[in-house]
Parts: structure tokens; C-alpha cells; sequence
């Protein structure tokens, strides 16, 4: 359900860049972002079983979720960086930019998720490469949406605050997907402990925990405005 939700999300993302010919309102950092988030749990699960679900939808059918996700990245990406590049609001992508260029930005997301991820991470696959690849996938889903949710706050100083709802219903599955994923490793807990301890199981848990506390601000906007049928604003 978790991946499925995600998927749901970056295919809606991709209906409204190339039916509407525009990637205003998204954050290319976050697209980034992602992008690491599929490769490299791909890295892991296409090798080894370890962090699959032990049911059938293990042997196949999570792979196809996946590429389709990662496919789905790769296609909103292309068109920022390439037919749809003029409508890109790169004036409000501003997350990061402090101390290095504004197209690095992601790197104050990407170096500590990392450094935790080679540090604190499950065994099940009982591959160091393998097993990092997948807490790093964990570890950077967990944050990746911060460059998009810091780029509606600096778009709300200068429209009104007004967020695209179908931007708004794209934002929200993919913070929602992580409810799933949180009760799937939830129940899964013992396995993600390792000869060190549970560590790596609780920062896992944590990891998920952080992101929907990131997203709750936006979550309370959202509901509301579904609520009242009226467009999403951010204060």
C-alpha cells in the first residue's frame, strides 16, 4: 500500500506536468531527492530479499511499483530540466542554498542521511553495500519533501499562499504513503535489529515518525481545505 500510494502520487504528478505542459510549483530538489530514494532501494531489492514483503508481492510485483516510481521521477525531472524548463519557478526552489550554489542544495539532505545510513543499518541482506542502499533509501524518503514544502512557503509569500490542488493531492499521498510503510516496519520490528542492538530498528521507525511530523503542518491545510471544497492556502 505504501508504494502503491507513492506510485499513485508521481503518476498524478506526471498528469499534471504533461497534460498541462507546466512544472509550476514543483521543487526540482525534491524530484532529485526521490530520484536517489528509487535508485537506490532498487540497488538493494533487485539483488537481495531481505527487506521485501515475504508474501508474493516480493517476488514481483514491488519491483514493478518501484521501477514505475522511479520512471515516474525520472519523466517529471526531464521535463524540468528540458522541453518544460521555462515554466520552472526556480526563484522559489530556494531549499539549501546557503554557503553553496542553489542546484546543491539537496547536499544538506543527502550527506547526513547518508553518513546515518552507513552507520546505523539493518543487516537483513547481509551485504554491507546492499543494507546501506536501503537504509539511505529509508533515511532520504524521510526528508525528501522538505525542499517542495519549503518552496510552497516561499511561494505563499508571494501568491496568496494559494497551493494547485492537484500539486496539493500529489504532496499529500506521497506524505501519506509513509502511515503504511510506519505500520509495515512497525510490525517487522525485530527483524530490522542487528548484533549491535536495536539501533537501526528505532531510527528506522523514527525516520518514518519524522516525516509525517515534517508534513503535519501541511496535512492540517489540506484536510481542511478537502473539508471545505475550497482551495488549499498555506498561511
Amino acid at each position: 500500500f505504501a508504494a502503491l500510494w507513492r506510485c499513485f502520487g508521481l503518476l498524478m504528478m506526471n498528469y499534471k506536468v504533461w497534460i498541462g505542459k507546466s512544472v509550476k510549483g514543483i521543487s526540482a530538489k525534491t524530484m532529485q531527492l526521490y530520484c536517489l530514494v528509487f535508485a537506490s532501494r532498487l540497488l538493494s531489492i533487485i539483488r537481495h530479499q531481505g527487506y521485501l514483503p515475504f508474501d508474493k508481492t516480493g517476488d514481483w510485483f514491488y519491483h514493478v511499483i518501484e521501477f514505475l516510481s522511479f520512471g515516474s521521477v525520472g519523466l517529471v525531472l526531464y521535463g524540468i530540466m528540458g522541453p518544460l524548463k521555462s515554466t520552472y519557478d526556480s526563484r522559489f526552489d530556494k531549499f539549501g542554498n546557503l554557503n553553496v550554489p542553489n542546484e546543491y542544495g539537496i547536499v544538506y539532505l543527502l550527506v547526513p542521511t547518508l553518513l546515518l545510513a552507513i552507520i546505523f543499518h539493518p543487516e537483513l541482506n547481509k551485504e554491507f553495500f546492499s543494507d546501506t542502499c536501503w537504509t539511505f533509501s529509508m533515511y532520504l524518503e524521510a526528508v525528501a519533501m522538505i525542499p517542495q514544502l519549503y518552496m510552497f512557503q516561499k511561494q505563499a509569500g508571494d501568491q496568496a499562499g494559494t497551493v494547485e490542488q492537484i500539486l496539493g493531492h500529489v504532496t499529500f499521498a506521497l506524505g501519506f504513503s509513509r502511515i503504511f510503510e510506519l505500520c509495515f516496519w512497525f510490525g517487522s520490528f525485530k527483524e530490522l535489529s542487528n548484533a549491535s542492538g536495536k539501533a537501526p530498528g528505532y531510527i528506522v521507525l523514527i525516520s518514518q515518525v519524522g516525516q509525517l511530523l515534517i508534513m503535519g503542518d501541511f496535512f492540517y491545510y489540506y484536510l481542511l481545505s478537502v473539508s471545505r471544497g475550497v482551495p488549499m492556502e498555506l498561511p
